[in-house]
């Protein structure tokens, strides 16, 4: 008898049938399992991921390069051009072989023989290229694009070149002609370093933190071309993105070596937008020739304060007082910007000193001062409104000017004079400015702070100048705009808190910007409203479609009684020689700062003015570096700008050119309506 039934070979038997049928049933649903996965996943390969992966595969069998757009237009306020594109059709070359292989060597110098002697024949006769330039273009070992990038091989086609290789396209494979822009500014040169300049993308995409991002971009319509031009300064630079447009699209089928091998389908590119400036051509161009005309009277008028043989740089800034908007901005010398087309080394060199804006940074040239010089006495009228703001003086202030103020330790004192020595005798703070008393501002308002606050007194005047936008960004989004410089923050360089404080107050311790001084004046004007310096007006694409407008835009707002504006602008009552005869009361202010320059004193012509005076429509900055008084060297050239400004808008809100034209006008119906 069996000790156990396990055993028993039936049941054995039965045993492993029982088994077997399990694994089989496994077997099975593991099989009915990986079928409905393969199922399900050929499903959603088919019906949902099936679009997708079709783009895929025709990504890889097909490229698409960009086509630069056209530029927008640059227009002044009238909506005159200032810098504009204008179309230029070029040759560009497809490579449908590989052209480097020894047995494509032949078939490739035909078509270079073939192009030479087209060019010879219909080009530009002064412009022949050779076959090695062609051959260079072609660029056929792939060192600058890639397989099946076009290559420009010429530009600036004549008719009879682009009628000749359209008629005869069929002997040219590979041969098309692609329009492009060129950039042209106005030849009358306005404002040209405000407006700016172009430079190739390859040369600044790894230089400028604008364009470091813009060659991150893979969208072939939004990717930049290493041969397009962009903007590097200026609202060239600033306005980039609304000027450039949107790349149209050359899409290309191409075969597993990167050669393209079926036809070619074109998305046009889009026009970019049109910048409206709030510069005046006008007053811009009576600005910069008044500069000019300036520099050349100091360099021959040899009587007196007049002569100024070492002045050779000029700045002038025109802002209206309730919109800011900018009018007139000029740096002068300037050159022209259409330079940059064919710049040469030599070239460069002729115009490195003029291509910055001096209206907003500082640029120097080699042994002159710099486009910032000190304030001069043009700090007056904030110097007063600080101390009646602080309480050191009240509008009623007596004075008693003995042509000095004395500052230092008792036995140790320095004495600081006014200008040529002036004793102004009774003073008040509006009599003060309008003297200009060096001594006034050191004893009422300087040495005052400096006892009130002692070594924090620099840090309240700074508070103060920033207020006014001295030694801040004036908010104007120029590229490359200075803060300026509060040089009685540098104690050890000044000597002391207290001698910081005596100079700062009557302007020899701070450099700032002509576009910082007109933002400064036309807060005074405001009386306390501090304006963003407006450049742009509008925006319009190329259908002349308003895209964006601008509004004038408060930076920060002072809050101080209306006695104490009032005071400050009855002091700017200075008389000026090249305003005698001007037909509208105004509010003015001369400077001279003295620094020193290589070793040698200067003294720099500064000018701030706004009319009318009691209902101000303009405000203007002129600086004059080596000028001389600020009375003599830019004040005059303050003068023709606010006429020019009368001509064309008219101080009192009536444009006169209008008005003269009436009354010259024989045909002109002067009765009554």
């Amino acid at each position: 008898m069996n000790k156990s039934g396990m055993d028993d070979p039936s049941k054995r038997e039965l045993k492993n049938q029982r088994q077997f049928s399990i694994r089989l049933n496994v077997f099975f649903f593991a099989t009915f399992i990986i079928f409905s996965v393969l199922i399900v996943r050929l499903a959603v390969l088919q019906f949902v991921e099936g679009p997708t992966l079709k783009e895929k595969e025709a990504s890889i069998s097909s490229k698409s390069t960009p086509i630069p757009p056209i530029r927008g237009n640059i227009m002044d306020a009238s909506g005159e051009k200032i810098a504009y594109s204008t179309s230029s059709q070029s040759l560009y070359f497809t490579l449908e072989k590989n052209y480097s292989l020894a047995k494509n060597k032949d078939e490739l110098y035909g078509i270079v023989s073939k192009l030479k002697k087209v060019f010879n024949q219909y080009g530009n006769k002064d412009e022949k290229m050779t076959a090695d330039q062609i051959i260079e273009a072609m660029d056929i070992t792939y060192r600058k694009n890639f397989g099946y990038t076009p290559r420009r091989i010429k530009k600036d086609l004549t008719n009879e070149e682009i009628a000749y290789f359209l008629e005869h396209k069929d002997k040219f494979p590979g041969i098309e002609i692609v329009e492009e822009s060129v950039r042209h500014y106005d030849t009358d040169r306005v404002a040209v370093q405000t407006v700016g300049y172009l430079s190739s993308f390859a040369g600044v995409r790894s230089t400028m933190d604008h364009y470091k991002n813009k060659a991150k971009l893979e969208d072939p319509q939004e990717k930049y071309l290493d041969t397009e031009f962009v903007g590097v300064d200026g609202i060239e630079y600033a306005y980039q993105d609304d000027l450039r447009g949107k790349n149209g699209l050359k899409t290309t089928p191409v075969n597993a070596m990167n050669i393209a091998s079926g036809r070619t389908e074109l998305t046009a590119p889009e026009k970019g937008n049109n910048v409206w400036i709030t510069i005046d051509k006008n007053i811009q161009k009576t600005t910069q020739q008044a500069i000019t005309d300036q520099l050349s009277f100091l360099h021959s008028y040899r009587s007196g304060s007049s002569y100024a043989p070492n002045a050779q740089t000029g700045y002038a800034v025109a802002m209206e007082v309730d919109t800011g908007n900018i009018v007139a901005m000029a740096s002068m010398p300037d050159y022209d910007s259409n330079v940059w087309e064919s710049m040469t080394d030599n070239k460069y060199k002729e115009i490195q000193h003029q291509i910055a804006n001096g209206t907003i940074k500082e640029v120097y040239r080699e042994g002159h001062a710099s486009s910032m010089v000190l304030m001069g006495s043009v700090i007056k009228p904030l110097t007063v409104l600080v101390g009646l703001k602080e309480g050191v003086i009240t509008p009623y202030t007596y004075y008693q000017d003995r042509g000095y103020a004395e500052i230092g330790k008792e036995g140790h004192t320095t004495k600081i004079r006014n200008s040529s020595g002036h004793v102004y005798g009774s003073l008040n703070p509006a009599t003060a400015i309008q003297h200009s008393s060096n001594a006034f501002m050191i004893d009422e308002v300087g040495m005052p702070l400096y006892r009130k606050y002692q070594a924090d007194s620099v840090n309240v005047w700074d508070k103060y100048m920033k207020e006014f936008g001295l030694g801040v960004s004036t908010k104007s989004g120029l590229p490359g705009e200075s803060a300026g410089s509060g040089e009685y923050l540098n104690i050890k360089a000044a000597g002391s808190t207290q001698a910081a404080m005596a100079f700062a107050s009557f302007g020899q311790q701070g450099k700032y910007s002509t576009l910082q001084l007109a933002q400064y004046v036309t807060t005074i004007a405001n009386k306390g409203k501090r304006l963003k310096p407006q450049l742009v007006s509008k925006i319009t694409d190329s259908e002349g479609n308003i895209v964006k407008k601008f509004k004038p835009q408060v930076v920060n707002t002072i809050d101080f009684p209306a006695e104490y504006w009032n005071t400050v602008i009855n002091g700017m009552k200075t008389d000026v020689a090249s305003f005698k005869d001007f037909p509208y009361a105004i509010a003015r202010k001369t400077g001279t700062s003295e620094q020193s320059i290589y070793g040698h004193n200067v003294d720099n012509g500064v000018f701030i003015a706004f009319a009318p005076r009691d209902n101000p429509k303009l405000a203007v900055a002129v600086v004059i570096p080596e000028g001389g008084f600020g009375a003599q060297s830019a004040a005059p050239v303050a003068r023709k700008i606010f006429d020019a400004y009368d001509q064309e808008y008219g101080l009192d809100g009536i444009p006169k050119k209008v008005s003269e034209a009436k009354t010259t006008d024989p045909t002109a119906d002067t009765s009554n309506n």
